[in-house]
């Protein structure tokens, strides 16, 4: 892990999570008599012996390393888990955790050949043969395998930092077919986590959390959590609220309250990159949540042009370098 930020230099709990060594964390909850396996590299699950009231015991999946840059929630999760690991006996949830993109982890960088979180599909067209696809293969099949025996409380917190500046700079991503019940746990949840947005996405871009709310029944998010940073030199500082949050739902304990209530999004349309032609009408430095006014040109693709069609419209996730056929960017508009 010598691309990453000096493994050497790294606390013991972050340099184990980030190379997926589940070793420690796995023999303290075996010790103190739950269940735990490791389905494939990367995935550990805990899951609690005591048959009595299991379905209501909550299912928690949690994801980090996605995308293999996104090391902040790495660290989160490391210290939370460890601490966790010492007091097993608080866990009050079954619990699944992802190390997503270990190569791109290893390395240092995004992806290894494709982005993963776009992987969570049934087509995947000419990035079928991609380390990326296999990895996605892997984890669906994980994922499956954990919710399912769980009871009627499925969770999945996909955490992640941003590349670009955001005008709110922690949001989350909440697909619109979660049942409606789980929806408003999640979307409070989420703003006792500190998160500033919620975009209601109507549509799956192939993303993990996407992909177990659709097939799994789960209340699934995608969790943006400030800034993208080197692993070891993040600002823990800056993930306080969504730690205290994930520590409260996993010792079914209840969390902080918000401090104030998130503003919510619906998606106004998808920007999908047709052609290499595809060029957008701002520059690489735009914030997400960067608002645009009505009849306000998006993008141009060869003859398609996307355009503003609401009074106003923010921008969000805009990315002209994503490959043909995938999302270059979100178009939201404020309804909360």
């Amino acid at each position: 892990m010598s691309e990453t930020g000096g493994a050497q230099a790294l606390p013991e709990a972050v340099r184990a999570l980030a190379e997926a060594d589940f070793g420690a964390v796995a023999a303290r909850f075996t010790d103190a008599g739950f269940a735990v396996t490791q389905p494939a590299d990367g995935i550990l699950t805990i899951k609690s012996t005591a048959g009595e009231g299991a379905s209501q015991r909550a299912s928690v999946l949690v994801s980090v390393g996605v995308h293999g840059d996104e090391t902040g929630p790495i660290e989160v999760v490391a210290y939370l888990l460890d601490a966790l690991s010492h007091q097993a006996g608080q866990l009050k949830a079954d619990l699944m955790l992802c190390v997503g993109n270990i190569g791109a982890i290893r390395a240092g960088k995004r992806f290894i050949d494709a982005d993963l979180n776009r992987m969570f599909r049934a087509e995947r067209g000419t990035l079928a043969g991609t380390a990326e696809a296999a990895r996605a293969d892997v984890m669906m099949a994980a994922t499956a395998a954990f919710f399912a025996d769980a009871g009627p409380q499925r969770w999945h917190l996909d955490l992640h930092t941003a590349i670009r500046p955001s005008v709110y700079p922690t949001f989350a991503i909440v697909p619109e077919l979660i049942e409606d019940g789980a929806r408003r746990g999640l979307i409070d949840w989420l703003g006792r986590a500190g998160i500033g947005a919620i975009i209601m996405n109507p549509a799956s871009a192939g993303t993990y959390s996407y992909y177990s709310s659709e097939h799994h029944g789960a209340a699934g998010t995608t969790v943006e959590l400030g800034r993208i940073g080197t692993l070891g030199q993040n600002d823990i500082g800056q993930f306080a609220e969504a730690s205290a949050a994930l520590d409260a739902l996993l010792r079914g304990a209840p969390a902080p309250e918000a401090r104030q209530q998130p503003h919510v999004f619906n998606t106004a349309q998808q920007i999908i990159k047709l052609s290499d032609d595809f060029r957008m009408a701002f520059g690489r430095d735009t914030q997400n949540f960067t608002a645009l006014p009505q009849g306000a040109e998006i993008a141009r693709d060869g003859d398609k042009v996307y355009t503003v069609q609401h009074a106003e419209e923010l921008v969000v996730f805009p990315n002209p370098d994503v490959r043909v056929g995938l999302r270059a960017g979100l178009m939201v508009v404020r309804v909360i």
